[in-house]
């Protein structure tokens, strides 16, 4: 038993070694270190920390043997610089270090699988291959989580940013001058917004057309709320409809559709709370009620 319980201890502390050396690595950037790399301005290796950096070479050295075993993975993962791109790292090396990290911590789930089945070759065996899948699929369940966190962001700060746009566009500015001046004010609320809207700008600069950098943008994010919202912009230009009333319609459909998703997930809740109620909470309040009376009744019918 003690054994067991060391086991699943390491496995948790696999998974979050795991997580802490990707969110070391490849953590994201900000817009304006995004900007000075692209210019050229200052080095990618400048605007990593130290200890990311150095991670990163020590990570890259050990897993040198391992180099075609990673190649292998990359060439049969054709998806995942796109699933990285949708959590936010986009640097060239964040694949690298994705598959080294995927492929060391295995390694070192079963070096700690010898301290606890040193004493049977078949505990051994069994407490190996668990850790081992563990620290595999580890990275693959933090990049879940981390899409999954970055799409919540989004969502929930594009009513806000779309309320924004319709602002300035009212005061005066054009589109694309509204899209920068938004990108500014929401780098405080939501910075992984704020990133995307500067993406845009710039690809606008170098002539790329407003409905593809803005679709672009959508397939970036992977998020239905934004290809909606460029169907919006396609249509806009295509009726000639006043882009700030359709800005400030799609805003009032956005935040109803999120009332919609909360009052859901409440009437979700008291389904949801039956289980903990039936297996937790009832057993508790029975033997606090019953108890007392079952334990009298035994005694009075052992007289």
């Amino acid at each position: 038993m003690s054994e067991l319980l060391l086991a699943v201890f390491v496995g948790v502390a696999l998974f979050a070694a795991s997580a802490l050396v990707l969110f070391v690595l490849v953590g994201e950037r900000t817009p304006t270190e995004a900007r000075l790399s692209e210019l050229g301005a200052v080095p990618d290796d400048e605007l990593k920390s130290p200890i990311g950096h150095r991670l990163g070479e020590l990570i890259s050295i050990i897993s040198l043997p391992l180099a075609p075993l990673r190649n292998w993975l990359r060439s049969n993962d054709e998806d995942l610089a796109y699933r990285l791109s949708v959590a936010g790292y986009r640097r060239p090396e964040d694949v690298e270090t994705y598959l080294s990290t995927k492929l060391l911590v295995p390694v070192l789930g079963v070096l700690l699988a010898t301290f606890i089945g040193r004493s049977d070759f078949v505990t051994f065996i069994t407490y190996g291959m668990i850790l081992g899948a563990v620290g595999f699929f580890a990275p693959d369940i933090f990049l879940i989580y981390a899409m999954g966190k970055r799409k919540t962001k989004l969502n929930l700060a594009l009513p806000d940013a779309t309320d924004l746009l319709m602002i300035c566009m009212e005061a005066g500015l054009g589109l694309d001058q509204a899209v920068l001046r938004v990108a500014e004010e929401m780098h405080v609320v939501c910075p992984e917004l704020s990133e995307e809207l500067l993406i845009i700008s710039r690809e606008q600069r170098a002539g790329k057309p407003r409905v593809e950098a803005w679709r672009s943008m959508a397939d970036r994010t992977d998020l239905d709320t934004l290809r909606q919202f460029v169907a919006m912009l396609v249509q806009t230009e295509k009726l000639g409809t006043p882009i700030a009333r359709a800005l400030g319609n799609f805003a009032d459909a956005l935040r109803t559709k999120r009332m919609l998703t909360a009052e859901e997930n409440a009437a979700k809740t008291t389904i949801k709370l039956v289980f903990p109620l039936v297996f937790f909470i009832f057993p508790a309040i029975f033997v606090v009620l019953l108890g007392p009376a079952a334990i009298t009744l035994m005694q009075g019918f052992g007289n």
